[in-house]
């Protein structure tokens, strides 16, 4: 049938949701304008069959809901209306929350009920709950929707809050009252939960030795019992610990409050003092170390390695890059290491370059240069590493120079509902971390191109029949780490067959070197980058800038506009 994605962004939800629904046979078109107007006109154009809202932030016209079914995904249990439902629940520390399928109408979230699920709500961020558990729901009630849309049998049901079945209940907007930390009373938990119900968006508005910051990104840290509550007690790499009255909190990124008229931009937490007028006290600031805080982690099980590099958002910046290859090296060099994994974040594996580092660097094209250079540092050292047998496990999603960073690795076991976008175009950028040699290598040089021109999303099951995915497993987290861990151990549990994959490797690298050195990859691949960076008028400034400071070109772009009879297909080999 044909389907109507109306999203106000074409973010990772809405992209599962498409490459699931072509993946399944469907005619899928994207309008991502919040027009009155245009929507109409899509909608008289396209004549769906339904029209679906993954992530909707603006009402849907009464002239198109009324004429065809609209179905909502909202983030909230059966009941639950208004636009802070994953914010109230985390700061009510709700043990259970949910998503619901319902119609659109003329009251907000208060249409028929196609279906809902709940899941346990985990202590995590916002952000985190909705990539994970939301998502999974969400696609799992859209796929049952157009199951059901089409049997005469099926009738949504009403919202009735006289069934005591029904606990949702309308709530307003979360507004910064609703969200302020009282550091001489609100205990770390709080906190931590406070600051996890705004992150992504808006963060918490707070105050940091008289200057305004918005907060984002929190751990729990240990008790300093002579420190005073709120009390900023030092750093280690780019966060901040601040006491609290029962223990500390970790704060990876600070948003500095816009004057009137300005935008602001997140950055690691102790760059954003260093900006700010703090930059003195911030030179001061104590390193802490000890208290297994860093976002690189590395976790063993007899010869394999498991190294988690949990950066915000999944973006890497020079040092973490630089971070990331030293414990490479330092594995590497270690004889008893088999079989290094490497795991990525709790919610993107990666991203590539970080892009708001380099925004508000200096000298953005330097900076630009210095990060591209050591994420290729860190793909080298995997391609040359013929010692150890190396695993991306893809929990998470990743996107350009982080999903080609993925394919740089001997195997790659991703979880299942994963979304990977393997371009570079929408950035203005040629790419690099050698994607020209790991990328055909894979998948063949056509398909190649066809990823990096086309900048298409592809799920990891597309990705596994064209050989970028070579395992794929359970959705579910719990499993899926499971599994993982049985694969990496059977890769070292035969030890002649694991002696044959490291010969196979290294006769494979050297046939490869022979034909074409690996610098020659990269010299090529970064001749085009650093010509983009130099130039001040290239494309690439221009979209850092928006994506940097979330500047939307209030159109659906050229790429998503499918008409019909456009021929639009899930990827298989």
């Amino acid at each position: 049938m044909k389907v109507l994605l109306l999203a106000s962004a074409y973010n990772g939800l809405c992209q599962r949701v498409d490459r699931e629904l072509l993946s399944i046979g469907h005619d899928v078109f994207i309008e991502l304008c919040a027009d009155q107007t245009v929507i109409e006109g899509t909608v008289e154009r396209i004549k769906p069959d339904l029209i679906l809202c993954p992530f909707l932030k603006h009402r849907v016209p009464e002239s198109v809901w009324r004429h065809y079914p609209c179905l909502i995904v909202h983030p909230g249990i059966e009941g639950d209306r208004g636009p802070s439902s994953l914010d109230w629940a985390i700061s009510e520390f709700r043990a259970t929350w949910g998503v619901t399928l319902l119609q659109a109408d003329q009251e907000m979230d208060a249409g028929d009920i196609w279906g809902t699920q709940e899941f346990p709500c985990r202590t995590a961020s916002k952000g985190s709950l909705y990539r994970r558990e939301v998502s999974q729901s969400a696609t799992f009630l859209i796929k049952q929707a157009l199951v059901d849309l089409p049997r005469e049998a099926f009738q949504p049901r009403p919202l009735d809050y006289n069934n005591p079945a029904v606990l949702g209940r309308e709530r307003p907007l979360m507004k910064q009252p609703d969200r302020a930390i009282d550091w001489h009373s609100d205990t770390t938990a709080t906190i931590v939960q406070k600051i996890h119900a705004a992150d992504g968006f808006p963060g918490v508005k707070d105050c940091l030795n008289g200057v305004d910051f918005y907060l984002f990104g929190v751990r729990e840290g240990k008790r300093y019992p002579t420190a005073e509550p709120g009390q900023l007690l030092g750093h280690c790499e780019e966060a901040v610990c601040r006491a609290t009255v029962d223990g500390s909190v970790w704060i990876r990124q600070l948003k500095p409050v816009p004057a009137p008229g300005e935008t602001t931009s997140k950055l690691p937490a102790m760059r954003a003092l260093a900006r700010s007028a703090l930059a003195e006290q911030c030179s001061q600031l104590p390193a802490i170390s000890g208290e297994g805080f860093s976002d690189i982690q590395v976790e063993r099980e007899g010869s394999v390695v498991y190294v988690h590099f949990d950066f915000y958002n999944g973006a890497m910046n020079t040092e973490q890059c630089r971070g990331l290859l030293a414990q490479l090296r330092i594995l590497r060099a270690d004889p008893s290491v088999e079989v290094v994994v490497l795991m990525g974040g709790e919610d993107f594996w990666s991203n590539g370059i970080h892009l708001n580092c380099i925004e508000l660097a200096d000298d953005a094209a330097a900076e630009s240069w210095r990060n591209i250079n050591a994420m290729d540092d860190i793909v080298e050292c995997l391609l040359t590493n013929t010692d150890q047998m190396t695993v991306a496990a893809l929990r998470c999603n990743a996107g350009a120079g982080g999903a080609v960073l993925s394919q740089a690795c001997d195997y790659v076991v991703a979880r299942s509902g994963v979304v990977l976008n393997t371009h570079y175009k929408t950035m203005g950028l040629y790419g690099s971390e050698y994607w020209t040699y790991v990328l055909p290598r894979r998948v063949g040089e056509r398909f190649a191109h066809q990823l990096i021109e086309g900048c298409e999303p592809l799920l990891v099951d597309e990705a596994l029949d064209w050989g970028m995915v070579d395992e794929l497993l359970p959705e579910d987290w719990a499993l899926y780490h499971r599994e993982l861990k049985e694969y990496c151990q059977s890769l070292v549990s035969d030890r002649q067959e694991w002696q044959n994959a490291l010969e196979h490797k290294r006769l494979t690298r050297e046939r490869d070197e022979q034909k074409c050195p690996l610098a020659n990859y990269r010299r090529e691949e970064l001749r085009r980058m650093k010509a983009t960076f130099d130039d001040p008028h290239s494309d690439y400034h221009r979209l850092r800038h928006r994506f940097v400071y979330k500047l939307s070109c209030g159109r659906t772009p050229a790429r998503l506009q499918r008409e019909p009879g456009q021929s639009v297909e899930a990827v298989s080999a």
